[in-house]
């Protein structure tokens, strides 16, 4: 897109802000002259758009009154950002319902693009090569409805009624006030105050059939974090062992290079205590060595016996290092 057409596009998107403009004003947010601002008028007049011209010292312009844009008339920039977003999102698994969705979606922008920067972002997308896998689409089921509805009442404050099926097909209808939303690899959750359990629960939307609008409303507890607890939640269901190590650290370094998928941090009167549920005790030992922290194994004792175990690989590659150094010998001249 050339330069004059996207001031042109610029123009005609400051008079859709609605009230009349001057020419003074136009001319400076476009940075243009005056002249140019009257010619770029002329130009949205002959694409048929009712531009409303007002003479005298501060006349200027405004679109007749109802008047509404065609969708989607975007600049260079702004094309390739949803385009490059709808595929990010395609790649995520990014979608309410299937994959298809969000195909559909970046074919109708890429059919209405000017045919030059249509060309363009046709080779953008054919070359460019990302270092994230793609992840599969949540499964049908996990519709626009149900996203939508959940987040209404997450914003609103809203108590609703679900009807959910659990992972063992058990169906049931559960009270929640919805804390918040989550999407985590590929799946969206909710997560808020499960009524009949009297507790904190999570659930997969793409397994949730129906929302409807329940009696009350809620506060979320000021410390509530949703990613936090959907991610541990997760882990705790997926990983066997129960690991609680105390890092000889601060909280804010510890939350600073610990993610929230590795466990629960808090205050601890040594340090930080970090509790998890892992699969594999011989790669928590090795996270814990890299993190270059003293620490404390409080359980399990298995994972003691990982770190002990590591530590004497690393000695005997060490010491193997320094005999072959000392039996190479100098080199020759």
């Amino acid at each position: 897109m050339t330069r004059p057409a996207a001031r042109v596009l610029a123009m005609l998107e400051l008079l859709q802000a609605g009230g009349q403009r001057t020419v003074g004003d136009l001319a400076a947010r476009l940075g243009v002259d005056e002249r140019t601002v009257r010619r770029y008028a002329e130009h949205l007049a002959d694409l048929g758009i009712p531009v409303q011209a007002q003479r005298g010292r501060y006349g200027g312009y405004r679109l007749s009154p109802g008047y509404k844009l065609p969708p989607l008339m975007l600049t260079d920039d702004e094309a390739v950002a949803v385009v490059l977003g709808l595929r990010a999102a395609e790649r995520a698994g990014l979608a309410t319902t299937d994959h298809a969705a969000t195909a559909n979606a970046l074919a109708k922008v890429s059919r209405v693009l000017p045919r030059a920067l249509g060309q363009r972002i046709d080779s953008l997308l054919s070359t460019a090569q990302f270092t994230t896998p793609a992840r599969p689409s949540a499964p049908a089921g996990a519709g626009a409805d149900t996203l939508l509805d959940l987040a209404w009442a997450a914003h609103a404050r809203r108590t609703v009624v679900i009807a959910y099926t659990a992972w063992d097909g058990q169906e049931s209808q559960r009270e929640l006030d919805v804390y918040g939303l989550v999407f985590h690899f590929g799946r969206w959750y909710a997560t808020g105050h499960d009524h009949g359990r009297d507790d904190v629960r999570t659930f997969r939307l793409d397994r949730i059939a129906s929302v409807r609008q329940g009696d009350g409303s809620y506060a979320v507890p000021a410390d509530f974090d949703a990613t936090t607890q959907v991610v541990s939640g997760i882990a705790a269901v997926r990983w066997s062992h129960e690991v609680s190590v105390v890092l000889r650290t601060t909280l804010a370094e510890a939350g600073e290079r610990l993610p929230p998928s590795v466990g629960q941090l808090s205050e601890h009167r040594d340090g930080v205590l970090l509790e998890a549920r892992v699969e594999h005790l011989d790669g928590m030992a090795r996270m814990l060595a890299g993190l270059g922290w003293d620490f404390e194994v409080i359980t399990p004792d298995a994972l003691r016996d990982e770190v002990l175990a590591l530590s004497d690989r690393l000695r005997v590659s060490a010491v193997r290092g320094a005999v072959a150094g000392t039996t190479a010998g100098p080199r020759s001249p």
